[in-house]
């Protein structure tokens, strides 16, 4: 583990100074002029800079907010399931969604949003809507909301697993105490599982908050139009 750090996180820090030079590929990393600042105030006096700035942070934090206790929960519930295998089926469909590439994911969005060829415009029709509705995957004020709740759809399975492996770890002792003492099941989710895995809750919240300016790209990227760009840029 100490070797991939150093090899995949600490090796790589060397062309961070690239931000710090003008950058010349014929020059190279090192014989580049060192600027300095000069880029970080450049983008920090644009007149978009507080928009960009804002528009990361508050799609991160609705990112953080909702993505990460919906894990616990799922985590949770498919710890409390008797039926083994209707748990193991649960636990492969609901891991499925996060091997589809970001690309796959926002053409599906497309699919399923278009006005004019998609479910949504072909529902509104259904149910007596005239010509076509609302585009939604143009209107700033969906824009967070699609990309927010598409990436739980595609991560919510994935990110159970270290949930579930922290779980399988609780003692029974504790649970067959519980059930001693008259606790029903809920009551054991409650006081024996949720603080037994607390520690890895934490941990894994910290971490998270670690990356809260680094949303990606791509899909932020293939989600963007002219008409919601003021709220994606």
């Amino acid at each position: 583990p100490v070797t991939l750090l150093i090899l995949f996180k600490y090796l790589p820090m060397y062309g961070v100074q690239i931000a710090f030079r003008s950058y010349s590929a014929k020059a190279g990393i090192v014989d580049s002029q060192w600027v300095g600042l000069k880029w970080f105030l450049r983008f920090m006096d644009s007149s978009d800079f507080g928009k960009i700035l804002w528009n990361t942070i508050s799609l991160s934090l609705y990112t953080i907010a909702v993505s990460f206790p919906l894990p616990i929960i799922f985590a949770l519930m498919l710890n409390a399931m008797r039926a083994e295998k209707f748990k193991k089926v649960v636990q492969s469909v609901a891991y499925m969604p996060h091997f589809i590439s970001t690309v796959v994911i926002v053409n599906l969005m497309n699919l399923i949003f278009s006005p004019i060829t998609g479910i949504y415009g072909n529902m509104f029709r259904l149910f007596g809507g005239e010509g076509f509705p609302t585009d939604l995957r143009g209107l700033p004020e969906t824009f967070s909301h699609m990309y927010v709740w598409s990436g739980v759809w595609q991560t919510l399975g994935w990110s159970t697993i270290i949930y579930t492996a922290a779980l399988a770890g609780v003692s029974q002792e504790l649970h067959e105490a519980a059930m001693i003492d008259g606790a029903s099941r809920w009551q054991r989710v409650l006081n024996v599982d949720l603080p037994s895995i607390m520690p890895t809750v934490c941990i894994m919240l910290i971490m998270r908050f670690g990356s809260i300016m680094g949303i990606g790209f791509e899909k932020v990227f293939l989600m963007q139009s002219t008409l919601n760009k003021d709220v994606s840029e």
